[in-house]
């Protein structure tokens, strides 16, 4: 079910299905920022990724000696999250263990994901409290995918991604089943401006691991418009899309990261896990400002 919030010039839609957002919507010109998920190309919108993000080895990892089974990105994007706050500029959605969770997650836990709208500016905060009597580990990001082009003048080529800082990045390669395969490449060398090339993800998604910058500028060299993330205390981003049928690029704030081909399947040992005491909780919050 879709909830919305609403301004004068804005417009901010959620669905209950994993607690995703669907529409981000400039008013006066009906300008839909967010991809419509179209079932021939790739049928996300901005998928929440919890408890992993990425690929798992064999989709399976061990705990306590315990094997379990996860698909990609792990199971919150399909699930049903219950609306537990609505306010006129805020909605916020919980999701807690059930019997399907805990047969591949053996934790329990409370995620809560909520939406505020202030004038342009989206803010989503993630909270994750550990409800459980043993250590909790999870990672968690954000998928969320863009329109490009906007406009009908434009092309894909016309768009770029501008960093906050220089930087020099590394993309960290990934095999044909997701996972970092140990191998690098050079993407960007003292420099702020990255153009989008669908070329780029022939190799799958762009993985950065060193990025300085907590902010991110997707613009075109064609039009005014633009959308600004940012996203403190994400220690990874990712950049995706599909090469043959370029109609959109993903801004992928992280915290956590696919598997590493030979890597243990120990999750307490998995790079960029997350770990909580009983009763302890982590949250971080990404803004999305469409200019």
């Amino acid at each position: 079910m879709l909830y919305f919030l609403e301004n004068d010039n804005y417009k901010v839609g959620v669905d209950t299905l994993g607690a995703e957002l669907h529409h981000f919507i400039k008013k006066d010109e009906n300008l839909e920022f967010i991809w419509q998920a179209d079932p021939n190309v790739w049928t996300g919108h901005a998928p929440n990724l919890f408890p992993i993000v990425g690929e798992l080895p064999g989709q399976q990892y061990t705990f306590e000696g315990q094997q379990y089974e996860m698909k990609r990105h792990g199971f919150a994007r399909r699930k049903e999250f219950e609306l537990v706050e609505e306010h006129h500029d805020k909605l916020v959605f919980q999701l807690t263990e059930d019997e399907e969770t805990l047969l591949q997650y053996p934790f329990k836990f409370r995620l809560l994901i909520a939406y505020a709208l202030e004038w342009n500016k989206l803010s989503v905060t993630y909270h994750v409290t550990n409800t459980d009597d043993k250590g909790l580990y999870f990672s968690i990001g954000a998928h969320p995918g863009f329109n490009v082009p906007l406009y009908p003048n434009e092309k894909y080529e016309d768009y770029f991604i501008e960093f906050e800082k220089e930087e020099t990045l590394h993309r960290y390669l990934l095999s044909e089943g997701g996972l970092q395969n140990g191998n690098t490449e050079a993407v960007m060398e003292q420099e702020r401006v990255l153009p989008l090339k669908s070329s780029y993800f022939y190799k799958d998604a762009l993985v950065f691991k060193e990025v300085q910058s907590e902010r991110v500028v997707l613009g075109s060299h064609k039009s005014s418009r633009r959308v600004e993330m940012e996203f403190e205390g994400f220690p990874f981003l990712g950049i995706w899309g599909k090469p043959e049928q370029a109609r959109y690029v993903c801004i992928e704030p992280w915290c956590g990261i696919a598997g590493r081909v030979g890597e243990s399947g120990d999750i307490t040992e998995k790079e960029g896990i997350n770990q909580l005491a009983p009763e302890q909780s982590f949250a971080r919050t990404y803004t999305i400002a469409v200019l």
